[in-house]
């Protein structure tokens, strides 16, 4: 039996809720539905999947996709070893032979013919099919999917596909209204709420320019640590420069910008 207690989440959390979500998340747990969160990066979803894992007691497995992830990283794979081979459960069957929450974080990273092995897992059969080893893992009766995506990065390419989506229930995610994201900064980062009300300016900014030469907006992840960076005794303008203007931007026009916004609100 595997120890799923290295999967469970000892401290609570911290997580601002913002209207229904936690009750909606609950209901579609109790009918181990799943869940589909969408919004921009930093927004807040993985920190909610940790908060309702902990707050339903239920361990969870996290996995960050991306491009080069295949289908047996999910499911897992013969390993040579001293003895011949022997097979090694992928995250994704692990969860769903021990009953964990399975959380696939910014699925439209990955291949699609990477996703479609979660398919069995998403509708009445709640079934996992190992190929390779010639089993078929029926889900635990605890287990639960849920993946993430950011819309506002799809494409062609790059997008989840119909026969996808319409498995999951979906919930949407965007950052938090001003006041509230100032408290949830001023609280992450342990930080005056006056300091936290002018980070989020500088976000608030910069969110503006999303789809005018920015991809995406500061996250409230990057305004955690500029604060954190001014707890250090790093100079505002300073910290928010390393922790908001270079991650987002290598634009020089954009970037100009954005620290004229940091200079007006710290200078």
């Amino acid at each position: 039996m595997s120890n799923m207690d290295q999967y469970r989440i000892a401290k609570e959390p911290f997580y601002q809720a913002r209207g229904k979500e936690v009750a909606l998340y609950e209901a579609a747990y109790a009918a181990r539905l799943p869940v589909m969160l969408k919004g921009p990066t930093g927004c807040g979803k993985s920190r909610f999947v940790e908060h309702m894992a902990w707050k339903l007691g239920k361990p969870l497995i996290t996995v960050a996709c991306n491009e080069d992830m295949t289908a047996s990283d999910l499911v897992g794979r013969y390993l040579l070893d001293a003895n011949g081979t022997r097979w090694l459960d992928g995250p994704l069957t692990v969860a769903a032979r021990y009953g964990a929450i399975c959380y696939l974080d910014e699925i439209v990273e990955a291949r699609q013919d990477t996703t479609v092995v979660i398919h069995p897992l998403t509708d009445h059969r709640r079934t996992l099919p190992l190929e390779k080893k010639g089993e078929l893992v029926q889900a635990h009766p605890d287990f639960q999917l849920v993946i993430s995506y950011n819309p506002g990065y799809q494409s062609l390419m790059k997008d989840l596909k119909q026969s996808t989506k319409q498995r999951f229930a979906a919930m949407e995610f965007d950052y938090a209204d001003a006041d509230v994201e100032a408290g949830i900064v001023a609280r992450e980062a342990n930080i005056g709420m006056d300091v936290a009300a002018k980070l989020v300016k500088i976000g608030l900014a910069a969110r503006a320019l999303k789809g005018h030469g920015l991809d995406e907006g500061i996250s409230t992840r990057l305004l955690v640590y500029a604060a954190t960076l001014m707890n250090g005794g790093i100079e505002p303008a300073d910290a928010c420069r390393m922790a908001l203007v270079r991650p987002i931007t290598d634009d020089a026009d954009i970037r100009d910008t954005l620290d004229s916004a940091v200079d007006s609100v710290f200078g």
